[in-house]
């Protein structure tokens, strides 16, 4: 299988490289030179980077993305509708809007141009681990054409409608991440003022009923003593606040008042003007700690 792959940061990457140990032929493209010398490497063949090359486009016979916001991703699904061949299929893995996911359907229909939604839930180091789970929508014939590549990314894949389920599933999903990121700075603040131990209150409720999995994980990062937990991101506060607020904006759309959500991305924007916005988004503990005068000892 031939495959343009467009976008290649901490997630197209590795999705890329799991797609080449396939065996399937892959080009790259990417504003970014280091991330493409660092695909060549890798062993990813480089595509043609000037904007009006049609050649890799029509060469493929599926292109794949994943991009940063929806500028972006609304720029790239205007190339594949103007220079990709009809019947190819474009399969988007980016973390967009609804609205702009429908509107670049619109457009890659007119076209000709076969479109499914594929949302991964997960971080670069599932990316990598090919431990991804697959949310996907669009053709269910396409879908079941492409799930071979898809598998290449993770065990768990699921199949949700024809339109744009992948993309408001993906959206509920980093609701409730971003929501243990709150419950836990609301819980182990309440927590300290009662003079719990820091680490006790980590054991407990990785041991607990809330033991998630991603609770059992911010607990490998930061349930160590006090003087020596990490914040370094998984994924940042900035990151977060832009899906936050993706997922706000489809509440009001949708007419879901999302008043806690709400509430947790004021909580990211103030860890942002306290200097935390380049730390993991669990970083909304140290701004409840701050507000109620807990003295920060990270």
């Amino acid at each position: 299988m031939k495959i343009l792959f467009i976008g290649i940061g901490k997630m197209g990457l590795p999705m890329s490289c799991h797609l080449l140990k396939q065996g399937h032929q892959i080009r790259v493209l990417d504003p970014d030179s280091s991330r493409l010398q660092e695909a060549e490497l890798l062993g990813l063949e480089i595509g043609n980077q000037l904007p009006e090359s049609l050649e890799d486009f029509q060469w493929a016979d599926y292109i794949f993305s994943s991009l940063p916001n929806d500028k972006a991703f609304l720029a790239v699904a205007d190339q594949v509708a103007k220079k990709a061949s009809k019947n190819t299929r474009y399969v988007d893995t980016s973390t967009i809007s609804i609205g702009a996911s429908a509107s670049a359907a619109d457009l890659l229909k007119n076209a000709g141009v076969e479109y499914l939604r594929v949302a991964v839930s997960g971080n670069n180091h599932m990316a990598a681990a090919a431990n991804l789970t697959i949310l996907a929508s669009g053709t269910k014939e396409i879908y079941d054409e492409a799930l071979p590549l898809l598998s290449s990314w993770g065990v768990s894949q699921f199949y949700l409608g024809d339109q744009e389920q992948a993309r408001l599933m993906k959206l509920v999903v980093n609701l409730l991440i971003a929501q243990t990121s709150a419950m836990l700075a609301e819980g182990l603040t309440l927590g300290r003022l009662g003079n719990l131990a820091w680490q006790d209150m980590w054991q407990v409720l990785s041991a607990s009923a809330v033991g998630s999995p991603i609770l059992k994980a911010k607990s490998a990062q930061l349930g160590m003593p006090l003087g020596s937990r990490d914040f370094s991101p998984t994924f940042t506060v900035h990151q977060m606040i832009k899906d936050l607020e993706l997922i706000t904006n489809a509440g009001d759309d949708l007419g879901a008042s999302l008043t806690q959500t709400k509430t947790t991305l004021d909580w990211m924007n103030q860890a942002i003007a306290e200097g935390d916005g380049s730390l993991d988004y669990a970083a909304i503990i140290r701004v409840l700690e701050r507000q109620v005068g807990i003295k920060d000892l990270s």
